[in-house]
């Protein structure tokens, strides 16, 4: 046939032979010097061809799933239900909630009390699992499948050394020929000795007439025998560290935890028994200088001498009868001591006097000193009598805990304790960012060790002058050493019997720092177990998931030399006041040991003839949810008599002097030394700080500072950080309208809050990063508030979405930095990773319940924008083509023999306790679990379709908010500000978003997922589904952070 005949497709035909293809694959393949020297000289054969991508989204318009007939509709056809709205209870460790009662919340504790009693907001897709990203669960499940496979072997898997999974076979047939050896009307793919290969089965029935249907069943037939259920299966399951794109999902956020150690209190013995005797334990990292956990009280007294201050106790709460804690250690040092102090009832005499008869006298003495043992009962019963409710200095003694540790495989130190050793507990994963220890010599662990029992037996006299923590340190780092000055001191001989492990993972009968039962707590009769709150010696990054509202109140020093009078046993009583009346001190005080839960009042321990006493003090407090400018802190100094005297008064008050706790908005902490009063406050005290000289008041030391006391907040309501305070005070008051607000010197009015805002969005950058990471979770919902919901000051929106996206560039920034060492494989931060997953919600938006209500619809307005905007904007012409300006304007089931007794005993005073009968378990609000509040403005959602996506601000419904003067409010959607103000950012800004893009399109990408799932528009087209601006937003950014991606790979 001629050329000029031939069919126009014929020219189309590769006329290259099958072989030399396959000659061509093996020698790139095999990569030998002759292969190369052939392949080099011979022509190339075009194995593959550049083809232009279709848009998918045309072909789907062109060619309908309807239209398209066979198995290819499943590779056309999109889901309409893989976006499925989950909501996953928030867990909750504790059996009682413990947020405060509605009605009595500020604005900052009421965001808290919704941030974390809120559900997570949870967007899955529900076919994930078939798409090409890694996932541990579906890579285990692809491993099942291919487990009851048949092993397929093709000549290509056996025709070469190189190319061979079968190394180790044995087989005859194989040679190591070239390819060029290969005949080349052979249809092999490999290299074979063809003659001793062997024949294949015969067909029979090749060369019989059938009739094409039955050739095609019976083909149909023998396709299905032994074929595999689905064809992907075959291929190999992928390996993670080969995957391109992973599926894994966060963990939710939790509380944090360090390496936890359970200590038993379980005897304490003198050589006599003459009056009560009480202990406190405490860690202290020497190193550090630093007392890294609250106090436990324990109370070891036997029947006979509690009974001695029964006039002044009332029935003991159960929580204060614990003899066991649990303290968390976050670092892990050879320089952590387990401190335990002894006090005893005040009498007269100072601290020396007061030891001797323990150092003196001993229990095989007791029939000879009869007579002195009965005039020290006696005496004892009638100061217990007089002044049961003030305390003195007795003695101290340290536990090493690294000796603990390092020593606890050996045999006990108490001889008699071997039947009393238990197995130990398993070590466990650790939760929270800090699971580390220090590094080099000082590594040391608190989780592995075999429980161990100790006998304490050398005690040391406290010392009237040296009570301080500085001193405490000092004598700390003394006792390491061989020649310690503390070895030569008279001991104070005594034997503590105290059990030390590792903390079982879910303790039974546990109670949190806020007294809240702990699950499992299987019996409210139990002797419970403390959680003791830790303070860190260094910094934890962690966000806070949990309501917590706690003060801690340190004395320090008084300093009443220059005071006329006899002021000689002086004692500092703390109260909280609600305001200036007596009857206003709230019951918020945590009590000790074997007292109430809560108390009015409470006193610091008494140094006998001493006018400059030094505390070590510790009281713990519980903060009302709304602090207002009237609440402070109320020091009532009292001078003690010991010796009774007609017509002389148990205690005389002789100083004043306060703390207000909120000033400008913000909690009050830190250090303070301040004057004291002779006289009593005036009336309206309590607004101003006793600095302030008023006018007829008689001041200690002429109104110099003779107190020195510190407050510590262990608070995930007030930040404690200047730059976050000011941003939340500033957004709260736009939130409730307060106007006008004092925020320090400055009184704000609608007209110059706007500035002050701005201001502070800025500062965010400088807040410390401790508070940042805590308060996360707050600041990205706030921001992402004013970024969707701009305020409405006198009438007018103020676009704030400028510099919230900036300062969201940079707190994402501060808390990828802080977490660096704990970053996945992917460089991204675990705690960002969560709140996205399981935080993030769209602001005004209610998910719904499955089953529940029809799902609630989100209002849109996006930025108003020209319409002349070209279809294409990458990021580098952004600002001079964009027409918008963002800136516009005991063991588990026993019961205790004296829990019982108290439980059983009528009257017991539980009127100030949280752990009451309402929250114990099964009572009323034993599980309750409060309902997010309202937030939102009329749940509408306007679609704008129309080509110019010209969008207008929608006011919402005065009539949906609940609120007697509702603020008027615009809503915009979240995904399209973040694409705008990204394209239109700075590039300083544009550098920080791009360090952690990951965050802003996965933050995007919820947002998507939310406004089409809570606006039902997965039925609508899917080009119609997000306005045209938006895409060319995302288009332009795809383009730009691209680009980005491949000059830094180039570099």
């Amino acid at each position: 046939m001629a050329a000029a005949e031939r069919r126009a497709f014929a020219h189309k035909i590769n006329r290259t032979v099958a072989s030399e293809v396959r000659k061509q694959v093996s020698r790139e393949r095999s990569g030998s010097p002759h292969s190369s020297r052939r392949s080099g000289s011979s022509l190339g054969v075009p194995l593959t061809e550049v083809v232009e991508p279709l848009d998918f989204e045309d072909v789907l318009l062109s060619r309908p799933p309807d239209a398209e007939p066979g198995p290819l509709r499943e590779l056309v056809e999109f889901p309409c239900d893989d976006l499925e709205l989950q909501r996953q209870p928030r867990e909750c460790r504790t059996t009682e909630p413990g947020i405060p009662e509605d009605g009595k919340l500020d604005a900052q504790a009421r965001a808290a009390v919704e941030m974390y009693t809120e559900d997570w907001v949870i967007v899955c897709r529900r076919y994930q699992h078939l798409s090409a990203a890694y996932s541990p669960i579906t890579t285990e499940m692809q491993r099942e499948r291919q487990k009851g496979l048949s092993r397929q072997v093709f000549e290509q898997d056996t025709s070469g050394d190189e190319r061979s999974g079968l190394e180790d076979s044995d087989d005859s047939r194989r040679c190591s020929g070239s390819p060029e050896d290969t005949p080349r009307s052979s249809g092999a793919s490999g290299i074979f000795d063809l003659r001793n290969l062997a024949a294949d089965s015969l067909l029979p029935s090749l060369l019989e007439r059938a009739a094409p249907e039955d050739v095609d069943r019976r083909n149909e037939a023998q396709r299905r025998q032994n074929r595999p259920r689905a064809l992907l299966t075959l291929y190999p399951a992928p390996e993670e560290d080969e995957a391109v794109e992973r599926c894994s999902h966060p963990e939710p956020p939790r509380e944090h935890f360090g390496q936890r150690i359970l200590v038993k209190c379980l005897s304490l013995k003198f050589e006599i028994e003459i009056e009560p005797i009480f202990g406190i334990l405490a860690l202290y990292d020497v190193r550090e200088k630093k007392k890294i956990s609250e106090n436990f009280y324990f109370d070891l007294n036997s029947d006979s001498m509690k009974g001695l201050l029964r006039a002044h106790g009332t029935h003991p709460a159960i929580s204060t009868l614990a003899r066991s804690a649990i303290f968390s250690v976050t670092y892990p040092s050879p320089d952590i001591f387990l401190v335990i102090k002894l006090e005893k009832v005040l009498q007269q005499g100072d601290i020396s006097e007061c030891c001797e008869p323990y150092m003196v006298m001993k229990e095989v003495d007791t029939a000879k000193n009869k007579e002195k043992l009965e005039k020290l009962r006696l005496a004892a019963e009638q100061f217990c009598t007089r002044l049961g409710r003030y305390r003195m200095p007795f003695a101290w003694t340290a536990v090493h805990l690294a000796n603990i540790v390092s020593s606890a495989g050996q045999p006990d130190r108490d001889s008699d304790s071997e039947g009393e050793r238990r197995p130990a507990w398993t070590d466990r994963r650790r939760r929270g960012p800090q699971d580390r220890a220090s590094s080099g010599d000082d590594t040391c662990s608190f989780s592995g060790f075999r429980p161990a029992t100790l006998t304490v037996t050398n005690f040391f006299k406290q010392e009237a002058e040296r009570l301080s923590d500085e001193d405490l340190f000092k004598f700390l780092a003394d006792m390491r050493r061989p020649s310690s000055l503390l070895r030569r001191l008279r001991p104070v001989t005594a034997q503590l019997k105290i059990d030390i492990s590792p903390a079982p993972e879910n303790p039974h009968f546990c109670l949190s720092p806020e007294l809240l039962h702990v699950k499992p707590y299987p019996d409210p009769r139990g002797r419970p177990t403390k959680e003791i709150l830790e303070f860190p010696a260094r910094e934890v990054y962690s966000p806070h998931t949990c309501y917590r509202n706690l003060l801690y109140v340190y004395p320090h020093s008084l300093n009443f030399s220059s005071r006329q009078g006899s002021v000689r046993n002086l004692t500092v009583r703390v109260q909280y006041m609600a305001g200036e009346d007596p009857s206003q001190a709230l019951p918020v005080i945590f009590g000790k040991s074997s007292c109430s839960e809560f108390t009015r009042e409470a006193f610091t321990p008494v140094v006998y003839h001493n006018k400059s006493p030094e505390f070590y003090e510790e009281f713990k407090l519980c903060l009302p949810a709304c602090v207002t400018e009237n609440h402070h802190l109320l020091f009532t100094f009292y001078h003690v008599s010991c010796q009774p005297r007609p017509g002389t008064a148990l205690e005389t008050p002789v100083g004043f002097t306060w703390i207000p706790l909120l000033q400008h908005g913000r909690l009050r902490t830190g250090p303070f030394c301040l004057p004291v009063s002779v006289d009593q406050p005036p009336p309206s005290y309590s607004v101003l700080t006793p600095d302030v000289a008023l006018p007829g008041m008689r001041w200690v030391d002429g109104h110099k500072g003779v107190f020195s006391v510190e407050l510590m907040a262990a608070s995930s309501v007030h930040p404690q950080d200047p730059h976050l305070d000011k941003f939340f005070t500033l957004v709260h008051v736009l939130e409730e309208g307060a106007f006008p607000f004092r925020l320090k010197d400055t009184v704000l009015s609608e007209g110059t809050v706007e500035q002050e805002l701005r201001a502070s969005l800025s500062a965010l950058r400088l807040a410390s990063p401790e508070p940042l990471v805590a308060f996360s979770h707050h600041v990205l919902d706030k921001l992402v508030r004013l970024v969707v919901r701009p305020p409405i000051i006198s009438g007018q929106m103020v676009n704030l979405g400028r510099g919230a996206f900036e300062a969201m560039a940079h707190v994402v920034s501060l808390v990828h930095r802080s977490l660096e060492a704990v970053q996945d494989a992917r460089g991204h931060c675990p705690l960002l990773a969560a709140y996205i997953y399981y935080a993030f919600r769209l602001p005004g938006a209610e998910p719904s319940l499955p089953g529940g209500a029809p799902p609630v619809t989100v209002q849109a307005a996006t930025l108003a924008r020209g319409s002349g905007r070209p279809a294409s904007l990458y990021l580098a012409r952004s600002k001079s083509v964009s027409s918008s300006n963002p800136d516009l304007a005991v063991a588990p089931g026993s019961v205790d023999d004296e829990v019982s007794r108290i439980l059983a005993s009528k009257g017991v005073d539980r009127s100030h306790s949280w752990v009451n009968s309402a929250y114990a378990p099964g009572g009323t609000k034993a599980v309750l679990r409060r309902a997010p509040p309202y937030c939102g403005a009329d749940p509408r959602q306007a679609i704008d379709c129309s080509s110019s996506r010209a969008s207008s601000y929608l006011e919402a419904s005065s009539t949906a908010l609940p609120a007697p003067q509702p603020r008027p409010t615009v809503q915009k959607l979240l995904h399209e500000e973040l694409a705008l103000q990204w394209v239109v950012s700075s590039s300083a800004v544009r550098e920080a978003v791009l360090q952690h893009a990951w965050f802003f399109f996965q933050l995007m990408v919820k947002s998507m997922a939310l406004h089409l799932l809570l606006g039902q528009r997965l039925d609508t087209p899917r080009k119609l589904r997000f306005p045209g601006r938006f895409l060319d937003d995302i288009t332009a950014l795809v383009g730009s952070v691209g680009m980005e991606v491949i000059t830094r790979v180039h570099k």
